[in-house]
């Protein structure tokens, strides 16, 4: 069977933390795991870090686990911004978490409302300051981001191209074209780069993709993504499988139209 080049990343939540539905989404080609921090159960989440230790050792492939940090985050009903006053992205909330995530062996921190360079060393150094070794991914979300983004790849182990976030910052109609120059700018770095938020949204609720929505994803693998990232859909949707199974579909066709992809920077 064939396998995409490119990666699924999958965040993991109530609809997807028993032993039979995440093998099952292992074995549909979910390939890298996310656990968001700005819902936080330590308990929960020490739970799902084992289970996913134990999958893959019975699916004999390696499953990284990005930690995604909740940053200075503000929720606002069903949405949410950040403090715009924060003297730091990095809170005493995300050190606690860092110290956490070195103690149980994350591969990946993803920091949340990157501005600068700057904030991707600060957060280095406090996973060292716990001795950890973990991989840094910085989250374009905002605008300052895409300003001193040519800083930020170069001191990063990868990017993520944050869509939901960054929509709030930029107005929507230059969503594309942000996404089209990180990619670009991360495969001249040699840097993985993932493109994250709403790429399947409607199997929150469907069986079936929208076909927009299929476009966006083929897209993507298009211009340059060596991950696309699955969240509400496989965190608390009601078809994480199937979900899981039409990614990896889209992904393998949109790569039939690239010819030899070679130039794959894997997390």
């Amino acid at each position: 069977m064939k396998h995409s080049k490119a990666q699924i990343v999958a965040t993991i939540g109530p609809a997807s933390s028993t032993r039979e539905i995440l093998k099952t989404m292992i074995e549909h080609q979910l390939d890298v795991v996310r656990l968001n921090f700005s819902w936080a159960d330590l308990e929960t989440r020490v739970q799902q870090i084992e289970l996913v230790r134990q999958l893959e050792k019975e699916c004999g492939r390696k499953i990284p686990i990005i930690q995604d940090l909740p940053g200075p985050r503000v929720q606002k009903g069903s949405e949410h911004t950040y403090d715009h006053g924060a003297v730091s992205i990095i809170t005493e909330r995300d050190e606690e978490f860092i110290e956490f995530g070195v103690l149980h062996k994350m591969d990946y921190i993803a920091m949340s409302f990157v501005g600068s360079a700057e904030d991707v060393n600060i957060c280095r150094e406090i996973v060292r300051k716990y001795s950890g070794r973990q991989r840094i991914i910085a989250k374009i979300e905002r605008k300052a981001a895409l300003d001193s983004i040519d800083e930020i790849i170069a001191v990063s182990d990868a990017i993520m191209v944050a869509r939901g976030d960054l929509g709030n910052e930029i107005p929507l109609e230059k969503i594309p074209f942000a996404q089209a120059m990180i990619i670009k700018k991360c495969k001249e770095a040699g840097k993985p780069v993932i493109t994250a938020t709403q790429m399947l949204l409607s199997m929150v609720e469907s069986p079936v993709p929208t076909r927009a929505e299929v476009t966006d994803v083929a897209n993507a693998i298009l211009q340059g993504s060596d991950a696309v990232m699955l969240s509400e859909e496989t965190a608390k949707g009601k078809y994480p499988i199937e979900v899981i199974t039409m990614m990896e579909k889209i992904v393998l066709e949109a790569e039939k139209h690239m010819g030899n992809r070679e130039s794959i920077n894997h997390l």
